[in-house]
């Protein structure tokens, strides 16, 4: 990736469609290659999954870090949470900021959105989905429930934290009304109208996600390669961050093969070769922050604490010439 030993420019604000919100943290380095990354998290969720990655990915381009409506503390808009209310947000923010081809990159439920997206938007050329979901023989809450115990399992300390402060943040009332539209969106239906080159990413231990289903949507896609990371699980886009992103850079380039299998110590995330005591007080603060605006409703607040986390971990992550 390209070294840029810049200070990324952070900002974070919300956009508004209607009577609905999408909080939008954008990172910038100043990177030149003519492409933007637009992030959309899984269900319950939100931008915080994508603490390394985003920065990581801002070596080669401005990235789009998306909060949707209902989640991370964002005010649920009232109308029905389906796949296609989600793909609308995100198409008011493509159209907000004026993307040309962005690539679109989704984490579990988010591929739902991005495949809707993609459906409406043959001009796009390139997409990445995350541990799609949901595998259609096992689309039933209690299934899915155990699917997600076993992958949670194999997760970090600070994978589950992340979680469980996102849960409570989107409220089990609202994750519950969401629920059902996910596990009755057929993906597989769906990924064939779209136009865009897709990348398939799955961890190896990723039950919500297994490997039948990534080799259906394949089979029904019109152009499509798929990468596992060993030692992975549901979570990969954040515990195995460095290699998705490695990843979704050779795909961009049409560098990567058509299918492949990325060793763990290739794509986990190391400790932070810039970091000192001050850096991780400095992001535990700031993420401790995040979460108390949000539950106060402080949107103001929530802003500034989710750009000192982003600017924290873009002084920890970045490569420095």
């Amino acid at each position: 990736m390209p070294r840029d030993p810049r200070p990324a420019d952070v900002q974070v604000e919300t956009y508004r469609r209607g009577d609905a919100r999408t909080r939008v943290t954008r990172v910038s380095s100043g990177a030149t290659t003519g492409r933007s990354f637009v992030l959309v998290a899984g269900i319950g969720v939100a931008s915080t999954y994508f603490e390394f990655l985003a920065p990581l990915l801002a070596n080669e381009g401005d990235v789009f870090a998306l909060d949707l409506p209902g989640f991370g503390g964002v005010p649920a808009s009232g109308e029905q949470p389906t796949a296609s209310f989600f793909a609308d947000q995100v198409e008011g923010v493509l159209d907000h900021y004026d993307l040309d081809d962005p690539v679109l990159i989704g984490h579990s439920m988010g591929t739902q959105v991005v495949t809707e997206v993609l459906a409406r938007r043959p001009d796009l050329s390139h997409a990445v989905l995350v541990s799609p979901v949901v595998d259609e023989s096992e689309a039933h809450a209690l299934t899915q429930a155990v699917r997600f115990v076993q992958s949670t399992l194999r997760e970090s300390v600070h994978i589950a934290l992340l979680a469980v402060s996102a849960y409570l943040l989107c409220g089990f009332l609202y994750f519950f009304e969401t629920l059902p539209h996910m596990l009755r969106y057929r993906i597989s239906d769906r990924i064939g109208a779209a136009h865009a080159t897709l990348l398939l990413v799955r961890g190896e231990f990723d039950r919500p996600s297994p490997r039948r289903l990534h080799s259906r949507l394949v089979a029904r896609s019109r152009s499509a390669r798929r990468w596992e990371i060993e030692g992975a699980a549901h979570c990969v886009v954040n515990s195995h961050a460095v290699g998705v992103a490695d990843l979704v850079v050779r795909h961009v380039r049409d560098e990567l093969a058509a299918k492949g299998r990325m060793p763990a110590a290739d794509a986990v995330v190391p400790p932070a070769s810039h970091a000192d005591v001050r850096m991780v007080l400095g992001a535990m603060a700031s993420r401790a922050a995040e979460w108390v605006s949000a539950a106060r409703k402080d949107e103001t607040g929530v802003e500034k604490a989710k750009a000192r986390h982003t600017r924290v971990l873009w002084e920890a992550y970045r490569p420095r010439r």
